[in-house]
Order: structure tokens, then C-alpha cells, then sequence
């Protein structure tokens, strides 16, 4: 699971939700290994698909509801890992 959301974080960019891929990749500090504990909200996704549903999710969202006025990538991506 950890491998796969690495490559499709790194896959390339096709528009602009893609673009915060990066920032998803910053918030792991691109320590994509099982020692990183906030990859353990993958132990709740099933398959690569709802990996990539994930991934399509939080990206989306970015574009649509995130506030770089009222608070920070990281503070975003924290809240929809864990919840």
C-alpha cells in the first residue's frame, strides 16, 4: 500500500489538483517506509483503488475547500488522514 500511494504521488502531473501531490508528499517528508506512523491510515484503505480514491479525494478537496489564509497544506492533510 505504501508503495503504491508513493507512485501515484509521484506520477505525473496532469492539471491543477494534481499539483498538490507535492504537498502531500512534503507532509510525509517523502518517508514512504512502514516506520512513518502517519502511513497507518492506509492500514484502513483495502485496495489500490481506494488508494487512489484517496488520493483523488484529498486533491479535490484542495482545490475546492482549502483556505491558505485560515490555515496550512500540512494542517489540511492532517485532517483528512484522520478522519
Amino acid at each position: 500500500k505504501i508503495i503504491y500511494l508513493e507512485k501515484i504521488l509521484n506520477l505525473p502531473k496532469e492539471n491543477y489538483a494534481d499539483s498538490f501531490k507535492d504537498d502531500i508528499l512534503l507532509y510525509f517528508n517523502e518517508d514512504f517506509s512502514e516506520k512513518n506512523l502517519e502511513l497507518n491510515f492506509l492500514k484502513n484503505l483495502n485496495s489500490e483503488e481506494e488508494i487512489l480514491i484517496w488520493v483523488n479525494t484529498i486533491t479535490s478537496k484542495f482545490v475546492l475547500k482549502f483556505k491558505p489564509e485560515e490555515e496550512t497544506e500540512n494542517d489540511f492533510i492532517h485532517f483528512y488522514i484522520n478522519s
